[in-house]
């Protein structure tokens, strides 16, 4: 097992990995930046060592690969753990990292450049037998290309870069007379965001929900799922509330394409922690959309109701052990609904609310929350508004909905701005309670 691993991340993804090496026996070396140095998170105190990765610009610190690898070098870590966002799926990074001797926890560059691009990610997907949305066979040349294919497959499509993901570089076109616009608007969009401005395109599937499926391989042809996860509440292709499992999917489903999703992580020798996504039509199939090759946002909520702990199974997977758990071992009890809790103002267009939290209490009967702030600490602009993640846990799903909306009524943050509220009247809709949902559905319900 690693001795000492470098946190090349910040906020509650940050906080997640500093508790999870010390729970294995690993000291937890953190990079921060300027501006989190003065920020009093309290994991900072709790790493067992801290050194400034630079400026508060994420650019010049946190995105800064050769000044990320040379901090974990020089403070003896063997292992550095990506957390999500910046450098978590940059495949030039983990390269360099093994170039430099130092472990990166996650797949290999190889496997990450492939699902990392969209295009080659849907190709290995076919050829593993995984169902794909119909589109593009490969990149766009032209716009004209777009609408030839466009033609092909039918109305409505979208545009998608190939280096996407957080919901950037997507235009969804109703009709051919929209494809020259969206297409330039997608390329520029696409090239500012990834630095690679190729597209493709697939069908635009309408009132899909967004499944997806949580797997761990040993980089050895071993592989697991442990369910599924519905996160089809989202605005603008941002996840704002997570679940397992999904009411929406049979036992025969998530049997069929979870074992679909192993068998995928093991053909590409995938080592650590993956998510398949899956858009769910409104017949009831499953297409695979795209592989995320980290940890996601919302993993507690597949902690909960399987008991295993993901963060440490990338540390144990990465330092070359097995899977900590077979196939078998792997049931699901209970449900569990995670909500995100950012510093944003719903009523003024979700605006990011920077500030000093002057009052954060969470809690309540069957409630996780994990966040790396508290009281006296500061919420940069610099960075996502990510407040905490607060995790309701029941043996029904309609218990862990009492016990949140329990949770998220006697809630106090102050301060900042908060999506406390919006989260409260979700929670409250008639629609999310009866599990009427879809990935368009909190868009239009916000219009109502």
């Amino acid at each position: 097992m690693f001795h000492r691993v470098f946190v090349a991340n910040r906020g509650e993804v940050a906080a997640r990995m500093v508790r999870a090496c010390h729970q294995i026996g690993a000291e937890a070396v953190c990079g921060a930046s300027s501006a989190d140095l003065e920020a009093g998170f309290p994991y900072l105190e709790q790493a067992d060592e801290v050194v400034c990765l630079g400026p508060a610009a994420a650019t010049d610190s946190y995105l800064n690969m050769e000044a990320v690898v040379q901090a974990a070098r020089q403070t003896r870590c063997s292992a550095l753990h990506p957390g999500w966002g910046f450098l978590a799926e940059n495949a030039t990074f983990a390269a360099l990292c093994e170039q430099h001797g130092v472990t990166f926890i996650g797949p290999s560059p190889a496997v990450m450049d492939r699902m990392g691009r969209k295009v080659s990610a849907r190709a290995a997907a076919r050829a593993v037998g995984l169902p794909v949305v119909p589109g593009s066979d490969g990149l766009l040349a032209d716009a004209a290309h777009a609408r030839a294919v466009a033609t092909e497959v039918g109305f409505p499509v979208a545009l998608k870069a190939d280096a996407g993901g957080g919901g950037r570089g997507i235009r969804r076109c109703d009709s051919a007379d929209q494809i020259e616009s969206a297409f330039a608007e997608a390329q520029r969009e696409a090239a500012g965001a990834f630095g690679n401005a190729s597209l493709y395109l697939e069908k635009y599937l309408t009132g899909g929900r967004h499944i997806e499926f949580q797997v761990f391989g040993d980089g050895r042809g071993g592989a697991v799922h442990l369910g599924e996860r519905e996160c089809s509440i989202q605005r603008r292709h941002q996840k704002l509330l997570e679940e397992a499992c999904s009411v929406c999917l049979s036992d025969a489903q998530r049997a069929e394409y979870g074992a679909l999703s192993a068998h995928a992580t093991g053909a590409w020798n995938y080592a650590g922690a993956g998510t398949m996504e899956f858009l769910l039509d409104a017949s009831g199939a499953l297409y695979f959309l795209e592989m995320n090759t980290r940890l996601q946002v919302e993993h507690p909520v597949s902690e909960e109701v399987t008991g295993f702990d993901l963060a440490q199974a990338q540390l144990r997977i990465a330092a070359g052990q097995e899977l900590p758990f077979t196939q078998d071992q792997v049931r699901w009890h209970g449900h569990a609904i995670e909500v995100r809790i950012n510093a944003e103002d719903p009523e003024q267009g979700f605006r990011p609310s920077p500030g000093l939290v002057e009052e954060l209490s969470l809690g309540g009967d069957g409630i996780r929350v994990d966040t790396h702030l508290a009281a006296g600490a500061r919420i940069s602009p610099y960075y996502d508004s990510l407040i905490a993640k607060v995790i309701a846990v029941g043996k029904t799903r309609e218990q862990a909905i009492e016990r949140l909306s329990a949770c998220l009524a006697e809630a106090r943050i102050a301060g900042v701005a908060t999506t406390l509220e919006l989260h409260r009247r979700i929670l409250d809709a008639e629609d999310f309670r009866a599990g009427r949902l879809d990935t368009l559905w909190l868009e239009r319900w916000l219009g109502s």
